[in-house]
């Protein structure tokens, strides 16, 4: 994918408002289209087809790539680890799966992204496990939920239900709660976060040399997205539309949004919303019990 890694060394190292209007002037792809492309790269690898893919999502990179800008890390950074990110998605996507590119590249974007984090932070280089690693990423949302204190000690009963609901010990959300109270603190300003989807929250081991590295060699992402691909054909284009503008997208639509573009109710779509989620949960459950994922 030479020619897509050559339009992201236009870096935002060479000036972040410049960068953000370059990235501006590559097209959005319509669906057609990015399916032709994506095509393109799947059977032929061709090069332009997968640049057009990478240029026309790297505004979707950059948006991500803001939400963590309460880390302390250079946000250019951040965009070229994200660059990464979606770089691996276009060499993975499927379009017969029946999902857009940006719904897919999102979580790649995402686990790139916070693959450099974990890697930037010396201070939970002490944190090498899928679950504290989620610690990490997630106490500040938890804490604020719960109305906890900024600072100081946590109450023991909010101890506990962080580490329940995390599955980590008592002892790891004490650590890193004074850890990011510390000092450091002005580092960590509170992440965006849309929700508990684990796929999004998830982080692959970082013993690997690079996030690229990582996220190609993780069997468990890929099957994640496997699932969640085929499931998704199990639902017709209507539900299949109202799932990916609900729960896959960085902006979900209103009810009444969608209401308005299929002429029916806002509690029908909230119906059928619910029923093709249960479908899609249903049918990931049976895939992942088939292919031996999770016990039967």
């Amino acid at each position: 994918m030479a020619n897509a890694s050559s339009v992201i060394s236009i870096s935002p190292e060479g000036g972040l408002s410049r960068y953000l209007a370059e990235i501006r002037k590559f097209p959005m792809l319509e669906k057609d289209e990015e399916f032709m492309l994506a095509k393109s790269w799947q059977e032929h690898e061709d090069s332009d087809a997968a640049h057009r893919l990478v240029t026309s999502h790297l505004r979707l990179v950059a948006k991500i790539a803001m939400g963590y800008r309460g880390y302390g890390l250079p946000i250019a950074e951040v965009i070229s680890e994200g660059n990464v990110g979606l770089m691996q998605a276009v060499k993975k996507f499927d379009p017969d799966k029946g999902f857009r590119l940006a719904t897919y590249a999102m979580w790649w974007i995402r686990a790139s992204i916070q693959e450099y984090i974990l890697r930037s932070w010396s201070l939970v280089k002490m944190g090498t496990t899928a679950a504290q690693k989620k610690l990490f990423f997630n106490l500040r949302r938890m804490k604020s939920q719960m109305q906890a204190l900024e600072e100081g000690d946590l109450h023991p009963d909010q101890v506990e239900t962080i580490a329940t609901k995390l599955g980590v010990t008592d002892q790891d959300v004490i650590s890193m709660n004074r850890r990011l109270s510390g000092p450091d603190a002005s580092l960590n300003a509170p992440m965006r976060q849309d929700g508990d989807a684990e796929w999004q929250d998830w982080l692959a081991d970082d013993d690997a040399a690079t996030a690229e590295d990582t996220l190609a060699q993780s069997d468990e992402f890929d099957s994640r997205m496997t699932l969640l691909q085929e499931a998704m054909g199990q639902l017709n284009e209507r539900e299949r539309h109202i799932i990916e503008e609900r729960r896959l997208t960085e902006e979900p639509k209103t009810l009444e949004d969608l209401a308005g573009v299929y002429g029916v109710s806002r509690e029908r779509i909230r119906q059928i919303e619910v029923r093709a989620f249960d479908k899609l949960q249903t049918e990931m459950k049976r895939l992942a019990t088939d292919r031996g994922l999770v016990a039967a």
